[in-house]
């Protein structure tokens, strides 16, 4: 049954709304982004959260995303245990990359290695991936899946998969580096969610190697990995190696 078009102009409201909200606060100076960014995340929350309840009360929605299976957001024991092979392959790339990083000569001390830091990265990161999985990957596939934007060439669920990685990679402008890292991992990510509907994996592989990453690429380059305005106003420090 074709989703009424009242639902698609709902989707790529929430879209623009959760997109434009998020490069904004990006682009915002530090002390006005410390107000913005936590209004941001709650906003964000609610929209999945009310979507999600509206969805289960009225017993209907589009397809692909009628499935109970495929409604779930995520936070449950279902695929976790088939999910946990991830961790595993996220510390091997991560372990190559550091030995890698000490022959060339890259590989330098964390930014910030206290505990706080690292946990506080860690619920970073899980969010991005609430908000990758369950804000804008369903709203681009519902999107895409309908009669007026199908792609003919591949399917609805590839080229959603496609667009919400080209989404979250350019969300991480001017920092090039992590711009090109986050295109891979948003489309391995989406793809993997997509399988196993479970966002713990995602969220601490996500962490693993994003610490990697700030530890193995220079900071010259990765400017902590800050994004936005944040990247330009960042001034290099020297690090301990």
């Amino acid at each position: 049954m074709p989703r009424p078009q009242t639902g698609l102009t709902r989707d790529l409201a929430e879209l623009i709304f959760g997109y434009g909200l998020i490069v904004a606060i990006i682009w915002t100076p530090e002390p006005l982004q410390r107000i913005l960014s936590p209004i941001a995340l709650v906003a964000t929350f609610l929209v999945v959260v009310v979507h999600h309840r509206n969805r289960g009360s009225s017993g209907r929605d589009q397809p692909p995303e009628s499935n109970p299976e495929d409604a779930a957001l995520g936070f449950g024991w279902r695929g976790l245990l088939p999910s946990l092979w991830i961790l595993p392959a996220a510390l091997t790339l991560a372990a190559v990359s550091v030995f890698v990083a000490a022959k060339i000569g890259t590989l330098h001390s964390l930014y910030k290695s206290d505990f706080h830091h690292v946990a506080g990265y860690l619920l970073w990161t899980t969010y991005q991936q609430f908000l990758l999985q369950d804000y804008f990957m369903p709203r681009v596939l519902r999107l895409l899946s309908s009669d007026r934007l199908s792609i003919k060439l591949v399917s609805s669920e590839t080229a959603a998969v496609t667009l919400t990685a080209v989404l979250f990679a350019l969300a991480h402008l001017p920092n090039l580096v992590l711009t090109a890292a986050t295109l891979v991992w948003g489309a391995v990510s989406c793809t993997l969610f997509r399988r196993y509907r479970n966002l713990y994996a995602l969220g601490v592989a996500q962490c693993l190697l994003g610490l990697c990453f700030a530890v193995c690429v220079p900071d010259t380059l990765n400017h902590h990995l800050r994004v936005g305005l944040g990247y330009l106003h960042y001034h290099a420090t020297e690090s301990t190696r």
